[in-house]
């Protein structure tokens, strides 16, 4: 099974606004597509720049780190939910472990 994107559609929204974004933003998008990550690890194995910031949740750095992304994923079912797109200013102001933007 392989991992679904659940918030695309936001993200697609978010690089039309900062277009600078656009390009880690589909190359995120085309990798969770074919990826069958089973734990965290695998996900900051597959990005370099990725970090754990709570259960189930990988930090990733967007267009060299001036912007963060936030996604929860259930890796039992394969789900990967987008919880937090923004800046790296709006990023140090809210709680990366519980964030819920979407």
């Amino acid at each position: 099974m392989l991992m679904r994107l659940i918030a695309w559609n936001t993200l697609r929204d978010y690089s039309e606004t900062h277009p600078r974004t656009a390009a880690s933003l589909e190359h995120l998008n085309r990798t969770i597509k074919i990826a069958a990550w089973k734990t965290p690890e695998d996900v900051t194995a597959a990005f370099s720049k990725a970090k754990n910031c709570g259960p189930g949740r990988v930090r990733f750095e967007v267009d060299g780190g001036n912007h963060r992304l936030i996604i929860a994923f259930n890796f039992e079912t394969q789900v990967a939910f987008v919880k937090f797109i923004g800046t790296h200013a709006e990023y140090d102001k809210i709680d990366a472990a519980t964030v819920e933007m979407f």
